[in-house]
């Protein structure tokens, strides 16, 4: 009967353990970086036409992606980097100055903003977008939200990471991190990382 009962304890301790992954975290993609950065809506930018002052203007981007330029009149800069925007107004200008050589540089790059940001979402007492800093961690992100909430199931807890093949989802053990101290899941931080928190389904 004894060994009948030890035999019980092990099956029930067997299925009540839980197997954890600890995946090696693709590095941060982004879309725009500052190489690359395409011009958005709210973006202010500046046009410089060499020996020509008078068309070299600091314009804001509209919401509708257009900007106006002396001659050229109102052109598409949203999705254009800096040196895809020059080469159109260098071509546009070319009808009215002879070889314009113009440079493009953004001035107030405000639709990079969100780009920079880290969340956490769900059951967590204060859920926020907050600026991206060097160095911060899940745990740094999840304490400023205050913690979970007492319906939070933190271990199952989620990081959102874009990635060069998408976005992609990693593990992250929360009340290991919290209340254990085992920190193999308190990942470095990286712009556009979200952390979901789920609730608890008991």
């Amino acid at each position: 009967m004894k060994n009948i009962v030890l035999a019980f304890i092990v099956i029930v301790m067997a299925g009540c353990s839980v197997t954890r992954e600890y995946p090696e975290l693709e590095p941060y993609s982004p879309d725009q970086d500052k190489e690359t950065y395409v011009i958005g809506p709210g973006d202010a930018i500046s046009v410089s036409v060499w020996r020509n002052p008078d068309l070299s203007v600091q314009v804001p981007v509209r919401p509708d992606g257009q900007v106006s330029v002396p001659l050229v009149g109102d052109i598409k800069a949203a999705g254009h980097t800096t040196e895809e925007l020059a080469a159109k107004l260098t071509e546009e200008l070319s009808n009215f100055v002879r070889a314009p050589q113009v440079t493009v540089i953004v001035q107030n790059a405000v639709s990079s903003e969100f780009l920079n940001r880290v969340r956490v979402t769900g059951a967590v007492n204060s859920p926020m977008s907050v600026p991206h800093r060097v160095g911060m961690t899940v745990m740094d992100l999840v304490l400023m939200a205050g913690g979970t909430t007492p319906l939070a199931n933190p271990n199952e807890a989620r990081l959102y990471r874009v990635t060069k093949d998408g976005t992609k989802a990693y593990p992250i053990y929360l009340e290991d991190i919290l209340e254990e101290g085992d920190l193999r899941t308190n990942y470095k931080l990286s712009p556009s990382d979200t952390i979901t928190v789920p609730e608890s389904s008991f």
